[in-house]
């Protein structure tokens, strides 16, 4: 099963069909039997805006006209709450969703993107002009029982929008809509300058006519984290050689592989379960990223906050929103960034020896670390990286205690490798603390040169 299952062939002659240097008969009858597609830009006259007020001076160009003739062409139209609307033709599901509209930058990767977690209550708007170009892969399993290609066992976004897509799919995206023939650059700008907003991708005839005033659900206001998170406790890897607990917030496959991979044996708790009962039997813990508002997630960073008070404290590391979570229980406040950091290209900057890595992203949260400033801490904690583009806060770390955590992915899939090392840094800690905790010295009751008519007892 595949979304597109566009073959290598396909895609060249996709690409030959759009060039002027070379047409052959072949590739003019391709392009004859596909619906018609042309670009559509804002159509500020679909629908009235939800507030009062002038709407944005927005050039218009030709919208995308639809084809009734056409048997596979089904109208599609997406709606943002700021009173812009953008029309094309439906390639997905043929129902209509809500959700907060946000915009990616990845080239690659779509298939990992649409089944991430953290794109929950999501409509998801690639920059990356052609969608669909290099197919989606099987959902085979690797050797730990992980999906080798994507990072969830179903899709997670509401919804997907595309300039243009490869025309051979399968009916996988059949559980969510999808839109094509959008000028996504301009939904981008939207959104960059007037931040992600709600929006609705509507499917259907209908959608050219209906200028009704849309309600916009926030999928913010619920708690997506419970939505992802696992409901029962699950193991990986068990024979492996150091035991971590990782908390489910809405975790990424390859984030589990990067651990297993490297020999842990990992089970998997869900998001609000009070890990502090169990850690003695773990030699470290992992919080996982996650979807939505970190600030629905309150059991867990009471839970963190009681095991950073631990006199005898284990290992822990976060990713993404396990960063925003450990801050909160550091005692650092969040809050919502205009449009976000979605891509594979962020790069992030560490405090400690300035080295600037190129990481792979995707929060639309971050911490407020203005009382981390360089040079100084707040409760033990300090800055760790920080975004060079925006300034925000990309991790930290106590200054004493084996805790640290990062906004970005190390595990990157798709994307830069550069922080996977992060990894091998938080099992090493993990194995240390093994070692002390089960390498103590052998006391010996009697000495064994002694002669004794009783077994001597050895307690390790």
């Amino acid at each position: 099963m595949s979304i597109f299952r566009q073959a290598t062939a396909t895609a060249l002659t996709r690409n030959l069909a759009l060039s002027s240097l070379v047409r052959p008969a072949a590739v003019r009858a391709f392009k004859a039997a596909a619906p018609h597609r042309s670009l559509a830009t804002v159509a500020d006259s679909v629908f009235p805006p939800n507030k009062a007020g002038p709407k944005p001076a927005i050039q218009r160009s030709t919208p995308y006209q639809f084809d009734p003739s056409s048997p596979k062409a089904t109208p599609a139209a997406l709606k943002l709450k700021s009173g812009h609307a953008f029309t094309g033709i439906s390639f997905g599901a043929r129902n209509s969703a809500f959700g907060e509209a946000v915009f990616t930058t990845s080239l690659v990767g779509y298939p990992e993107s649409m089944t991430d977690p953290s794109y929950r209550g999501q409509i998801l708007v690639f920059t990356q002009p052609l969608i669909g170009n290099y197919g989606v892969p099987s959902q085979e399993k690797d050797q730990f029982g992980l999906l080798k290609y994507f990072e969830s066992s179903r899709i997670q976004c509401e919804g997907i929008v595309v300039n243009d897509y490869a025309t051979q799919y399968s009916h996988w995206t059949a559980g969510i809509p999808a839109i094509s023939g959008v000028d996504t650059r301009a939904i981008v700008h939207l959104l960059r300058d007037q931040g992600s907003t709600l929006a609705k991708l509507e499917i259907g005839d209908e959608v050219l006519e209906n200028k009704d005033v849309v309600n916009f659900p926030n999928p913010l206001e619920r708690n997506l984290v419970s939505e992802v998170s696992t409901k029962e406790i699950y193991e990986l890897n068990p024979m492996g050689d150091v035991k971590i607990a990782l908390i489910d917030c809405g975790v990424k496959e390859n984030i589990l592989r990067c651990l297993v991979a490297r020999g842990a044996a990992v089970t998997v708790f869900p998001w609000n379960y009070d890990f502090n009962k169990v850690m003695n039997q773990y030699d470290g813990l992992f919080i996982s990223n996650g979807p939505g508002d970190p600030r629905a997630a309150m059991h867990t960073v009471q839970n963190l906050a009681v095991a950073f008070k631990n006199p005898a404290p284990k290992p822990i590391f976060g990713i993404c929103m396990g960063n925003q979570l450990m801050g909160m229980a550091a005692g650092l406040d969040v809050f919502k960034l205009q449009f976000g950091n979605r891509g594979h290209n962020q790069p992030a900057i560490n405090m400690k020896n300035g080295r600037c890595s190129i990481t792979s992203q995707n929060h639309g949260y971050a911490l407020e670390d203005s009382v981390l400033a360089p040079g100084k801490t707040f409760n033990g904690w300090e800055k760790y990286f920080v975004n060079a583009n925006d300034g925000s806060n990309e991790g930290i770390r106590h200054t004493v205690k084996p805790f640290s955590s990062v906004q970005f992915h190390p595990e990157a899939k798709g994307g830069p490798q550069d922080t996977e090392y992060l990894f091998d840094d938080f099992l090493s800690l993990a194995r240390a603390e093994k070692v002390k905790n089960t390498m103590k010295p052998f006391f010996v009751s009697e000495p064994l040169s002694k002669d004794i008519n009783r077994p001597v007892e050895v307690v390790a």
